[in-house]
Parts: C-alpha cells; structure tokens; sequence
C-alpha cells in the first residue's frame, strides 16, 4: 500500500481545480498587460479571481495581491514594512516557518531591527503578557503564525492582533497551513497582513497571496512592471491564480464537511498511536483536539538507534510522512521546533498530516507500520 500523509508539505490537486486551470495553459494565454482581446481576457480573469478570493476572506480585492506563494508573501510583508515604515523592533517566536524566521534574522543583521522573541510555554503556547511587554513604547513588527506546520499549536490570533494594534505595533500572519481550514474574517480581524498558497488547499504550486491592510502603505519587494498595482512586478501567473481562487472557493464551500472527517481520521490516528506504541507521546499541541490544527499529528517516540531511519524505513513501506528529532547541540540538522520547545534530540518524532482524500485504512496501516517499526 502507498500511503500520503504528507500534507502539510503540500496536497494533492482536486480535479475540480485542474479542471478550472486547464483552459488558461492552451487556449486563454494571453498576457493580462496586454491591450488587446488576448490581453484583457486575461486580465478579467485575473480581477474576478482576486473579487472571489476578497469576498471569501470579506476583504476588498484592492486589499489581494498575488505572489509566487506563502515565502514571497512572506518576504514581501517583513522587508517592505521595515523598508517603508522604518520599523526599529521585530518580535516573533522560535516556532516560526523559516520564511518568517530567516527574513526576520536578516533584517536583524542587515537593518539593525531590534529581533526579540515572545516567550513560549512547555507546550509553545504564546505568553501574551510577555508579548504585551515586548510590543509597549515601540511601534513593532510583530509576525506570530496561525498554526504551526510542524506541530499543529493554534494561535489566538484575533487576540494578538488587538494587543499589538492597541500598542501602535504592525501585525503579520503567516496563515498558510490555516488558510481554508478556518473562517478568516479580513474585515474583523486586526491585522495588517496575512498569507496563502495554493498548494496547501489541493490547487497548484507557485500561486499564493499577501493581503495587505489599506491602512499599512508599503513599498513593492518585487520591482518591474506595473503589475499587481505597482506591488509586484513580473507577468501574472493566469492559470494559477485561477487555480488558487478555485481551490479557496471549494475549502470554503466543504470547510466543516472537511474538519469534521479530517479531524476522525486524526483522532483515530491518536487512538492508535496511544493504543500500539508505548512511551509514545505528541509534541507540542498535536495530541490536543481543542488548541491544535485537526490535519496535524507530531508523534514523538522513545529513543532507539533507529530513530534516525525512521521515515526512510517507513519509506520504503510505503508511508510518506515527514519529521525530524530535535537538533542536537552543535547540529543543524533536525527541527528548529521542536529545538524550540526542549523536546529531547535522541526521541524520535514524525509528522503524520491528512487531506480530504485521506482514508481511515490508510491511518491504520500508517499506525501498523510505525508500531512494526518501533519492535
């Protein structure tokens, strides 16, 4: 049997999305700049798509701009707010993507940004007093994720968005693992900045999005043509855009259809992880229903000499999964988050994530073989 569990690294394409694609690689390939027909049906195309996009989030389209995906978004947020706004103090946590983290430990060393990083507890929950602390007397960039793509932990951040506007601060999401597994509601939520890729809900790699508030005037990251309003320069991919509008649309339509069989599939994973492996334990929030992504599971798994073979043998069974222990002293190698939260270098962990196309005999035979494994 091969079995995906995969996909938070990137999902499958649905067949209504390619669908959807197909006719914008043969047939409707003008350029959007283009003034003639070629071109302005490209172009409408590219404006209806960012219309669907905004009323799904309740946004204004002028508030959506299209990129290569969730790192140039990203990228786009972090560089041009400290460019524009000449932003003095950065904070964010050590569980951050590394498209967040990296950038800001750039702009830290090149820009002299005063880096600072929100403390975390046992389990990487934020301490938001420390944050309130950090964001006082500085109008700070402040980049905390929605949900964590290694271990699942769900950030308030509804709340963390009202504390840093109450304190004059800028705020950035990084929301591509929960883009079209949660409501995100633009219109209500303080922030100045969120993010999404395609291929994190069933459409194409290399389209993605970066919502930027009317209010927060920043400068292009990408320099060139007058595309994207003068925010991004560089010919539009159509059919991925196309392919990104079409993708948000069905997550919204199957959202709690979705959550809800995802989510079994999760804790039936659980049960059975419990059930097969003893000394098995989830890292960060993962085991925990309430507070973490339901696509997500992080298993951490008692020391062995195997540990380090672990996803390649489960590999060759036919699993793929992704994961990695700690990072020992003195190494890159391994997880900056789990680093980040003290779990121990010599225990294993693996990241098992789901889709929609997920089967339960999958889960079972995922379990079966990890536990086969670990004897």
């Amino acid at each position: 049997m091969k079995v995906y569990l995969d996909n938070s690294a990137t999902t499958p394409m649905d067949p209504e999305v390619f669908e959807a694609m197909t006719p914008y690689f043969m047939e409707n390939y003008g350029n959007p700049s283009s003034i003639h027909s070629h071109g302005r049906q490209a172009r409408s195309t590219i404006e209806k798509s960012r219309k669907k996009i905004a009323d799904l989030l309740n946004t204004s389209p002028a508030e959506i701009f299209f990129t290569s995906g969730g790192t140039e978004a990203d990228n786009t947020a972090i560089l041009s707010t400290i460019e524009s706004l000449g932003v003095k103090r950065a904070i964010t946590s050590k569980l951050e993507h590394h498209a967040v983290l990296h950038t800001l430990e750039y702009v830290a060393k090149t820009k002299g940004v005063d880096l600072q990083y929100v403390d975390l507890d046992a389990d990487g929950r934020i301490d938001l007093e420390h944050l309130v602390s950090l964001v006082q007397n500085t109008s700070a960039f402040v980049s905390l994720m929605h949900a964590n793509n290694e271990i699942g932990n769900l950030n308030n951040i509804p709340k963390i968005g009202e504390l840093v506007k109450e304190h004059g601060g800028y705020f950035h999401s990084d929301t591509v693992q929960a883009m079209g597994k949660y409501v995100h509601d633009l219109s209500a939520l303080k922030v100045d900045f969120v993010v999404g890729a395609a291929h994190k809900i069933y459409g194409p790699k290399g389209s993605g999005f970066l919502y930027i508030n009317h209010e927060t005037k920043i400068a292009p990251f990408i320099h060139g043509g007058a595309q994207e309003r003068n925010m991004r320069g560089g010919t539009e991919n159509v059919a991925g855009i196309v392919g990104l509008a079409k993708a948000l649309e069905i997550a919204y339509r199957d959202m709690e259809h979705n959550r809800a069989y995802i989510s079994s599939l999760k804790e039936r994973m659980l049960v059975g992880l419990k059930d097969k492996i003893i000394g098995a334990t989830f890292n960060g929030l993962s085991g925990n229903m309430n507070e973490s992504l339901y696509s997500v599971i992080n298993v951490g798994l008692p020391a062995t000499d195997e540990n380090d073979m672990l996803l390649f043998s489960l590999d060759i069974k036919g699993v793929s999964a992704s994961g990695g222990s700690a990072c020992a002293s003195g190494s890159n190698i391994g997880s900056h988050v789990l680093t980040a939260l003290n779990v121990d270098p010599d225990r294993g962990a693996i990241r098992f994530s789901f889709s929609k196309y997920t089967k339960p005999e999958e889960v079972d035979y995922a379990v079966a073989a990890l536990a086969e494994l670990m004897h």
